[in-house]
C-alpha cells in the first residue's frame, strides 16, 4: 500500500502510524527520487497547446502559462533547468488572471480548467515517457506489492477538484501506480461545480426571497427581487 505523508512530519511518528514502511522522500530535496518533483529539468516535455513547443519541467509550464496583471506568458519559465526561482509570485507580478491556452492562445483558463488540461497531463507525459522516471515508479510499484510505502510531498492534495491547496505530485505517482491517474471531462467537472455553486446558493436566495415576500407592501410595487 502506498501512502502519502507531508514532509514536515517528524521520521518516528510516521513509523508508530505506518510501522515496517519504506519512506521515500521524493521532493525536489530528494537524493534518490528527486527526478519525479515537477521542478526536475527532464526536457522536452510538451507545452499543452502550443504546437510542439517543449519545457524543462513540468513546473515551468504551470508558472510560464501564468496570466497576471503585470506581465503574460514568461518564455523564461519554460527554459530554466536549475529547479530554482520558478515560483511567479503575486507581490512581483500583481493578481493573477488565469492560464493562458498555450503559448500564445488567446483563451485564459481557470483554475480548475488549467488543472485538467495544463497539469494533469504535462506531469502524466513525464511519467509515461522519461526512461528514468519510469525505472523509479516501476521500482516502487514493485515494493509497495511487498510492504507499505510511505511517499513523502510538501503537499498531500490528491484530488484536483479541491483548489484550496496544490496538488501532491506525490499523491499522483500514487494514483498513476494504482491505475487511478485522474483523466476528468472538463466540460462534465465544469458542469458539476456549476451545480454545486447553484445548489450552495440556493437556500440562501430561498430566505432572501422569503423575507422579501413578507415585508412586501400592499400596493404591489415592484421589489428588488421581481
Amino acid at each position: 500500500m502506498i501512502y502519502i505523508v507531508n514532509k514536515r512530519c517528524k521520521e518516528e511518528n510516521i513509523l508508530k502510524e505506518y510501522p515496517g514502511a519504506i519512506i521515500l522522500d521524493i521532493t525536489s530535496k530528494s537524493s534518490y527520487a528527486q527526478k519525479l518533483s515537477p521542478f526536475y529539468p527532464h526536457g522536452n516535455i510538451p507545452i499543452p497547446f502550443s504546437n510542439g513547443a517543449t519545457a524543462m519541467s513540468v513546473e515551468g509550464i504551470w508558472q510560464g502559462l501564468k496570466v497576471f496583471e503585470q506581465e503574460d506568458v514568461c518564455m523564461d519559465s519554460f527554459a530554466n533547468d536549475t529547479m530554482k526561482n520558478l515560483k511567479r509570485t503575486v507581490r512581483r507580478l500583481g493578481y493573477p488572471k488565469g492560464h493562458r491556452k498555450g503559448i500564445h492562445g488567446s483563451e485564459l483558463l481557470d483554475y480548475l480548467s488549467a488543472r485538467v488540461l495544463i497539469y494533469l497531463p504535462s506531469y502524466e507525459w513525464v511519467l509515461e515517457n522519461v526512461t528514468a522516471v519510469r525505472n523509479i515508479v516501476d521500482k516502487i510499484k514493485k515494493k509497495s506489492e511487498e510492504t507499505d510505502i510511505v511517499l513523502l510531498d510538501y503537499n498531500t492534495n490528491l484530488d484536483f477538484r479541491n483548489l484550496s491547496t496544490p496538488l501532491s505530485h506525490a499523491g499522483l505517482v500514487k494514483l498513476y501506480i494504482e491505475g487511478n491517474y485522474p483523466h476528468p471531462n472538463l466540460e462534465e467537472e465544469l458542469a458539476l461545480r456549476s451545480a454545486s455553486s447553484t445548489s450552495d446558493e440556493n437556500p440562501k436566495n430561498s430566505r432572501i426571497k422569503s423575507k422579501a415576500k413578507k415585508n412586501a407592501t400592499k400596493d404591489d410595487s415592484p421589489t428588488l427581487f421581481d
